[in-house]
């Protein structure tokens, strides 16, 4: 869990990590397969297409596709640091760290 730490505030915009240990750990193989998923599904479709993050976690494993949801929108969140990916509530991007509840994914694509 990402939780505010009053000792932030000075510098909100430049943390990246919770702690130091999760700086040491960054992002492995298997955290990058949920962003091949988000990319290869909406790539395939049109330039508006949107999906939901359910749907990846489905394609990842049928069966046990809730344990994968949570993975899946970490990886939507790093795709918007990217500037690869919008998070949309009500047809509108969003900020994904304010974002709860329901929410579509939509490739940025060159306008």
């Amino acid at each position: 869990t990402f939780a505010w730490r009053r000792k932030w505030a000075r510098d909100w915009e430049r943390v990246r990590y919770c702690s130091d240990r999760c700086r040491r750990s960054g992002t492995r193989a298997i955290d990058r397969r949920p962003e091949e998923r988000i990319l290869e599904r909406l790539g395939a479709g049109s330039a508006r297409s949107t999906t939901c993050p359910s749907e990846i976690a489905r394609s990842i494993d049928p069966a046990t596709w809730r344990d994968h949801l949570e993975p899946v929108r970490r990886a939507a969140r790093r795709l918007v640091a990217a500037g690869r990916l919008e998070i949309l509530q009500n047809g509108r991007a969003v900020d994904p760290d304010t974002a709860r509840g329901s929410i579509r994914l939509r490739l940025i694509r060159d306008r």
